[in-house]
């Protein structure tokens, strides 16, 4: 259930937007660099090693802080721990701007990375504080809605930026974007203590770590978030073969992440109704699969169009889904912690899709594609309701 300190807090449109703008920066953010980090490499830095360092550093920093950030959400609250690691990120952009030296820009990655840990997890447990019973759905299909925006305009964008004044003027934007945030955070969010202050219960949060509901909903996010960014890092690559240009690839999966974003809003509403059916989860992984299986077995841009359209429907009902189930069986005082560790699944997820289609891509990009569906029906059926017998309450029940 959700913390009793956090049930009463109530949130309008104009509090909740800077907790979704939040969302915002660390998606835009990572997607505007990391999509256009190739332009470095041929800019004289040209070791792949260097710059896979560059693309992980990031994603490393995230792996290992956010159950740290989450648990100081639990003891501070979410408020200035989002506000505080906003004004980090938005420091390190700007130091980088300042520095004028290229070889800064793994440095800067790692801040901007250690600061999104901080407010990424603090503003899920926000969401989730400010959902309370009722609404917890319909605010991260909101919030998920707008990293989805993030996703869909950081290579656009960057790129663009990138071209137009190179890595500087990048960065200055990041810097004066997570700025705004921040000072947004600060001046409307009001306080939300997501955590009781509390000596004992780490046991408790350990056995609940280990346990069915909480492994269940961080494999739901695991797999959606491995599906979606499989097929953001793949689709390209099987519109090449099918002699797309890049033009029509890129649209392909700007059409995956824009579905993803649109119907989030629209699932968590439902899912707040109660209309949702308690296999959604495995439904949405089975969506996804079947997305992949249609990419491959019809050639050209209307196969992959139609995969897209269904990994994205699929991505957009498990993100809210899986945090709600999330939020719903946090213990009481360790929303933030749950919310950090949750999101290191997510993480892993992001960096196991591609792995996953990268290892069996040694035989044929179809094999790789393939094995990811065959991996995220496996998942669809642990999730399945007929694998377990007990669990939170189902999202829109009454009690």
């Amino acid at each position: 259930m959700i913390p009793a300190e956090a049930g009463p807090v109530a949130a309008g449109r104009l509090q909740l937007a800077p907790v979704y703008a939040a969302g915002f920066v660390t998606a835009f953010g990572a997607h505007a660099v990391a999509a256009n980090l190739g332009r470095y490499a041929l800019g004289g830095h040209d070791s792949l090693w260097e710059l896979g360092l560059l693309l992980g550093i990031y994603d490393a920093a995230e792996v290992v802080l956010k159950p740290v950030f989450g648990a100081l959400a639990d003891r501070k609250g979410a408020r200035p721990v989002m506000a505080g690691g906003l004004a980090v990120f938005a420091a390190a952009s700007a130091a980088f701007v300042a520095g004028g030296d290229p070889h800064l820009l793994g440095a800067a990655r790692f801040v901007q990375g250690a600061a999104a840990a901080a407010f990424s997890p603090a503003a899920s447990a926000a969401v989730a504080a400010f959902g309370g019973k009722k609404r917890t759905g319909r605010l991260f299909g909101g919030y998920g809605g707008a990293k989805g925006a993030g996703y869909l305009l950081g290579p656009v964008a960057g790129g663009a930026l990138v071209a137009a004044g190179g890595y500087p003027l990048l960065f200055g934007v990041l810097a004066a974007v997570a700025l705004i945030a921040a000072a947004a955070v600060a001046a409307l969010v009001p306080r939300v203590a997501v955590g009781a202050r509390q000596r004992s219960g780490v046991a408790d949060l350990a056995r609940h770590l280990a346990g069915a509901d909480f492994l269940r909903p961080v494999l739901l996010l695991a797999a959606a978030t491995a599906a979606l960014s499989a097929g953001v890092g793949f689709l390209p690559v099987l519109g090449a073969r099918d002699q797309l240009g890049p033009l029509a690839t890129g649209a392909l999966v700007s059409l995956l992440a824009a579905v993803a974003a649109v119907l989030q809003p629209w699932a968590g509403r439902r899912l707040d109704a109660g209309r949702l059916h308690p296999a959604a989860g495995a439904a949405a992984l089975a969506l996804c699969a079947a997305g992949f299986l249609a990419a491959i077995a019809a050639p050209g841009a209307a196969g992959i169009a139609v995969g897209a359209i269904l990994v994205g429907i699929g991505v957009a009902v498990a993100t809210p889904l899986g945090f709600t189930l999330l939020a719903a069986a946090a213990p009481p005082g360790r929303l933030g912690r749950t919310m950090g560790a949750a999101e290191v699944g997510r993480e892993l997820g992001d960096a196991g899709g591609p792995v996953l289609v990268g290892a069996f891509g040694l035989v044929s990009l179809t094999a790789g594609l393939g094995a990811l569906a065959v991996a995220l029906l496996a998942c669809a059926g642990l999730l399945a309701p007929r694998n377990h017998q007990t669990g939170p309450d189902p999202p829109g029940d009454p009690r």
